[in-house]
């Protein structure tokens, strides 16, 4: 078994410390989040750090790295307040990872890697039409992660959209049926498959 003390962290090659760090914390969830700014231009970027904050009201998080850079997602959703965030789906994949590239201001990760926009329901904020579950939400609050200079970004969800035959009759989702994918890391990428669903765990009725 391989062993990485602190010590060891602190001195592994950057890149190298990098992928160790975000595989090894397990699974996570691959959204593109679309926004767009004053002026219009829209923006799309992969993330894979959306997070449940709460069902009552309809709360989730994001982390948002440190904005020592330019960061069109900010920008935008300090203009508008309005994003979308779009399960990536298997058929959709390569594209979706495009995005993660640093393309100059002004230019439509939409555009450039073929995605199509699409405005539901007067909602400012582009959707990913070649998405299956797609979320509007509304920037709520930012809070700055002391120890790294990160935000997590609080937003309030106002509208989902999915297919009714994914859904199951008590409300919940079904997401291999959309063929929603998980992230490894920063670049890797799978395709989950349903083992089981459990009744609610009590104390002593585990056999």
């Amino acid at each position: 078994m391989v062993h990485y003390s602190k010590s060891d962290l602190d001195n592994l090659p950057t890149r190298y410390k990098s992928n160790l760090i975000n595989s090894c914390t397990g699974y996570k969830s691959c959204n593109l989040l679309g926004t767009i700014s004053g002026k219009g231009i829209t923006n799309l970027a992969i993330f894979n750090s959306i997070i449940h904050i709460g069902s009552n009201p309809a709360l989730l998080g994001f982390i948002l790295r440190p904005l020592t850079v330019r960061r069109d997602t900010y920008e935008n959703l300090r203009q508008n307040g309005d994003f979308t965030l779009n399960h990536v789906n298997k058929s959709i994949l390569e594209q979706a990872h495009q995005t993660s590239a640093k393309y100059e201001k002004g230019i439509s990760e939409f555009e450039k890697t073929g995605l199509t926009p699409e405005y539901l329901d007067d909602f400012r904020a582009p959707y990913v039409k070649e998405s299956i579950i797609k979320l509007g939400c509304r920037y709520e609050n930012a809070y700055e992660i002391k120890e790294n200079g990160c935000l997590l970004i609080i937003g309030s969800i106002r509208h989902i959209y999915l297919p009714k035959t994914i859904q199951h009759t008590d409300g919940w989702v079904q997401l291999d049926k959309a063929q929603t994918l998980s992230a490894i890391g920063l670049d890797g990428y799978a395709l989950p498959e349903l083992l089981a669903r459990l009744a609610y765990a009590r104390p002593d009725e585990f056999k």
